[in-house]
């Protein structure tokens, strides 16, 4: 004997929603189609959370369609320590390659930004943490060399948490200085360098390229400095103020210069390329 009448819908099949229509966002716990979440920025429209973009969602971002132009593409890492491990650095690497489809944790080339020219910098959270090793700090020591040469502003966007890359040994650590040696040149001929940082930004990337930009862009919420919280809580044995670390902490206490919201970042951006040329 059927209890239910087919007509209150009980006899029917439900229907399936496709994967991949919904995100959900990390402060708020809202659900947003993703198609408004794309439209928005990748910003919640809700409580304003900026999700994390891939280097080539931030080049988009920045950069006049279809003007990016990328040097030093082919350059890989090696693995010169034979690093070992319950998982080698090479598989390490070439889990990075497959998954991210990238070579290194940064893209850097030429761009267009309204019109203007730039040379334009990326690093993405996803290759091994964004961590520095000799490649990435060779693409970053190159376009700022590019920078110098055909005397174009130079912005970069961080989004590294994984500092200097252990794997590779002092040759990654060198990086931190290599860079900062490429900016200090650039400062000397004048060519004003912007410093993108994204959520999250931190060690040796942090303490080197990131944190010399004339002028020091942050986006809301982004976690920004060098050893993470917790492990300075574990160290000084205290409590740590509220927000320590985020974009808003860093620029009351005057180590960043602007917290710019992303939908209004490329405007900003041309105004102070403007100014500062």
């Amino acid at each position: 004997m059927r209890i239910f009448n087919k007509s209150f819908g009980f006899g029917k099949k439900k229907k399936k929603i496709p994967d991949g229509l919904w995100d959900k966002c990390n402060k708020c716990s809202s659900l947003i189609f993703r198609k408004i979440l794309e439209d928005n920025f990748k910003v919640c429209p809700k409580c304003g959370y900026h999700f994390p973009l891939i280097c080539w969602e931030r080049v988009d971002l920045l950069a006049d369609k279809n003007t990016f132009s990328e040097i030093a593409s082919n350059l890989t890492s090696s693995d010169p320590l034979g690093f070992s491990g319950p998982k080698t650095y090479k598989e390490k690497l070439q889990h990075a390659v497959k998954t991210t489809g990238l070579k290194e944790a940064a893209v850097v080339g030429e761009a267009r930004l309204k019109g203007r020219r730039i040379a334009l910098g990326v690093t993405d959270f996803r290759f091994i943490m964004g961590s520095m090793g000799s490649v990435l700090g060779e693409k970053i020591t190159l376009l700022a060399e590019k920078a110098a040469e055909e005397r174009i502003p130079l912005v970069i966007s961080s989004s590294s948490g994984g500092g200097a890359r252990m794997y590779e040994g002092m040759l990654s650590l060198m990086q931190m200085a290599k860079t900062s040696g490429a900016i200090a040149n650039l400062k000397k001929e004048n060519i004003p360098y912007i410093s993108i940082l994204a959520h999250p930004t931190m060690a040796g990337v942090m303490a080197s390229f990131a944190g010399l930009g004339d002028i020091i862009v942050a986006e809301p919420g982004a976690l920004i400095g060098f050893a993470g919280p917790r492990v300075i809580k574990q160290t000084i044995k205290q409590d740590l103020p509220e927000g320590f670390q985020t974009s808003e902490f860093n620029y009351e206490h005057g180590l960043i210069d602007m917290v710019v919201p992303r939908k209004e970042l490329k405007d900003t951006l041309f105004k102070l390329i403007d100014y500062l040329t």
